[in-house]
């Protein structure tokens, strides 16, 4: 489904990513962990065309995507959200959904229609399976961190996509909103069939779902494998987990 041939990027002298090759199976669920710093968001945005490679390839079943804007790569299938919570905090939270589905059909342009009559049942649903239905006539801005991180979820899911990239989905949240998080996140992709890569740094997180994981350090890939492969991966355990040999 996602295919990365050698990418890089520099800034100035600064290798942020430093020839980072990887391929991400339909339906697989991945996370690319690392310390702060490593290039995981930079990886992101390379990939969702947010900033450009200064080398190398992003393929999206088999298509080169490396370069293209955002806008464009939403339209092929690629689904994004970030560690900053990026929603609507003035809108419902049943117009921050119907507002990206609008988007996503390219209706927004429509002078002759109500925005507030459009796909009011697709709206609904997605909702119900956010579990935020009770919650569509809230604020966005009013809810709490991890209702907040649902609806940018649905946002994202708005545009129907087949890959998701999910930027540390559970940062800031208590230990009840990141359980019930990893569980709707793992249920929407198991349902609709996504292929999912995350990055996180919660290892308890990353373990429960995770079916291979990459290790990014100083930009690059360290190791990526089977989960309990990279756990015991020395280099792993040195550079990440701080222990020493």
């Amino acid at each position: 489904m996602l295919e990365l041939r050698d990418l890089h990027k520099r800034f100035g002298g600064f290798s942020a990513v430093a020839g980072v090759s990887l391929e991400l199976p339909k339906g697989s669920i991945m996370a690319i962990i690392g310390p702060n710093g490593a290039g995981k968001s930079t990886l992101f945005n390379l990939i969702t065309g947010h900033i450009p490679p200064s080398a190398g390839q992003v393929l999206l079943a088999g298509r080169d995507i490396t370069g293209a804007p955002p806008y464009e790569i939403c339209r092929l299938g690629v689904g994004r959200s970030f560690q900053r919570t990026n929603i609507f905090p003035h809108l419902s939270v049943f117009e921050c959904i119907q507002a990206a589905l609008i988007a996503h059909h390219r209706m927004g342009r429509n002078f002759w229609r109500r925005s507030e009559t459009l796909y009011r049942t697709e709206t609904l649903a997605l909702l119900r399976s956010l579990g935020l239905a009770d919650k569509a006539d809230s604020p966005a801005g009013a809810l709490s961190h991890g209702n907040q991180k649902q609806i940018e979820l649905g946002i994202a899911l708005a545009s129907d996509p087949e890959i998701l990239l999910l930027d540390e989905p559970t940062a800031g949240m208590s230990a009840v909103e990141t359980h019930e998080t990893i569980d709707l996140i793992a249920r929407i992709a198991r349902e609709r069939r996504l292929t999912l890569l995350f990055t996180e740094h919660d290892m308890e997180v990353v373990f429960s779902i995770a079916q291979s994981i990459g290790v990014l350090h100083q930009g690059r890939l360290i190791a990526l494998g089977a989960p309990e492969a990279v756990r015991a991966d020395p280099e792993v355990r040195r550079v990440y987990l701080g222990e020493r040999e």
